[in-house]
This record gives structure tokens, sequence and C-alpha cells, in this order.
């Protein structure tokens, strides 16, 4: 009897019992997804929580009191504007350096990271006090740009700066990642054809890091029509939204400020949703 165990066990006729007490396998992955499944819910919710109490606590007839008076649409209006010339000046200057930082053409890769890392980690009222030092009416640019009857504190163009600094790490560092992620071999196929670098990177790099671009516009847009540490330091006036936001609480209590704060969410968001979504199906066509 025991020799034909002994035998059956190598052929694998046969195995150990479970020890006794001890769930098999198919229960305890179906508890660890359980439970993840839980997890997930919960935190959803507490994400979406703020949301949904800034639906919930306000009325069409507010929304529509608060949008009555005077000027009322002014924030929202240097906001949008503000916003995309900030966008498009990051754009304009962050696309070139995210395309040579992911494919190594500058000298001391590393150190052009940190310089991009610092202001995207520095608190933003902190850039705020510092972008005075460095734009302020008494600072050797202040006064360069005085001269053409320009002004960098309280001005349309503090706000442009003050989102361009609080936004611009996300989109180049969202950039450099997308371009890392194109084959290179794809690029060299490319000039092999005989396509000169500016065709390839309209035809080849362009349309692959496209999904990747979007995702780091989406983000940038968010940060920077949401700027609000150091636009309270350097861009005071004229009022963008989140300044009337924080006016508005201060002046005349939460529930009036809630109007100008969904005004926000609506503006804000739109733009990314459709960034993401339209990334994830290019994604899924490859």
């Amino acid at each position: 009897m025991n020799g034909g165990s002994s035998v059956a066990a190598p052929l694998g006729i046969s195995g150990p019992s479970p020890t006794p007490g001890t769930p098999d396998l198919p229960t305890a992955a179906r508890v660890s997804t359980g439970l993840a499944i839980v997890a997930s819910v919960v935190a959803w919710v507490a994400l979406l929580g703020p949301f949904g109490e800034l639906i919930s606590h306000i009325s069409p007839r507010s929304a529509t009191a608060a949008f009555h008076q005077p000027g009322a649409f002014d924030p929202l209006v240097t906001s949008l504007a503000a916003s995309a010339a900030a966008l498009g000046a990051i754009v304009l200057l962050g696309t070139p350096l995210a395309w040579m930082l992911a494919h190594h053409r500058l000298p001391a890769p590393r150190l052009w990271n940190i310089g991009l890392l610092i202001p995207l980690l520095m608190p933003p009222l902190v850039i705020g006090l510092l972008l005075i030092y460095l734009y302020g009416p008494r600072s050797p640019i202040g006064e360069l740009i005085a001269h053409v009857h320009l002004s960098a504190t309280n001005t349309f163009l503090a706000l442009v700066i003050a989102e361009i600094y609080e936004a611009a790490p996300y989109y180049v560092l969202g950039a450099q990642s997308a371009f890392s992620e194109v084959d290179p071999h794809l690029e060299q196929a490319a000039g092999l054809l005989g396509h000169p670098p500016r065709r390839v990177l309209r035809a080849v790099t362009l349309p692959m890091a496209a999904p990747g671009l979007a995702t780091s516009l989406a983000f940038s847009w968010a940060r920077a029509i949401g700027a609000f540490g150091a636009v309270v330091i350097i861009a005071y006036h004229p009022y963008g939204l989140p300044m009337k936001i924080w006016l508005s609480l201060q002046d005349l209590g939460l529930p009036q400020a809630l109007p100008f704060a969904l005004a926000l969410v609506v503006v804000a968001l739109p733009f990314p949703l459709a960034a993401f979504g339209w990334a994830a199906q290019a994604r899924r066509r490859r």
C-alpha cells in the first residue's frame, strides 16, 4: 500500500490534502478581488465627493443671480484668455525642450530635468514671492520691460507669467515622456527612406507622440486655469476665476463663491476630459 502511494505521488495522480483551516486559492482570490473592488469604490466616491457637494449646494437660481451682476463674466474671460496665452507659450517653448531632452540632445540632461522639477515641486506661494524679485518693477527684467510700457506685476502679463510657471513643468515632463516612448527604429527607418528630419518629425514623431502630448497639455491647461498660489502674489489684478472665488469667499461667504467655483470647473474640465478620451482611443488603435 505504501509502495503504491509513493509511485502515485510522482506521477501526479494524487497530491497532499489541503491543510485544515486554510482557504483554497480560488476562495482567497475571490476575497482579495472583493476587497479591491470595495477599496476602489470607496476611493472613487471619496474623490468625487467634493464635486458632488458643489452640485448639491448650488441651485440654478443662485448661479443665475451671481452672473447677473455687472462685470460678473470678466473673471471668466480673463482666465480663459490668460490660460490660452500661457498654454501657447508653454507649447511653443516647451515642445522643443521636451524633444531635445527625450533624444539626449542637451548636455547634462539630469541638470535640465532638475531645473524642471524645482518649479514643479516648489510651493506656488513661494514661486509667486520669487517672481516679484525676478519680474518686479525694481528688477532688471522689470525695468527693461517698463521701457516698452509693460509691467509684470498686477497686470494681465503677470497673470500669464504666473500661470506659465505653475503649469509649464507638467507639460514639458509629460511631453518628454511621450517623445521617449516613440520607437526610434521607426524614426531611423523614415530617415533611411530619404525623409529629412523635419519630415520625420511631422510624419512619424509627432503622430506617435500625440496621445502623450495631448494628455500633458490637458494637465497643463487644468493647472494653468486653476493657478492661485503664485497668482495671488504677483497678479492680484486683473481678477481671474480663482481670485474671484477667493474674494467672494472672503467678502460675501461660501454660498456666493460657489457659482464661480462651478464656472471654473465647467471651463477647466471639458478639454482635459476630451484629451484623455482621445488619447485612450488613439493608443487602442495602435
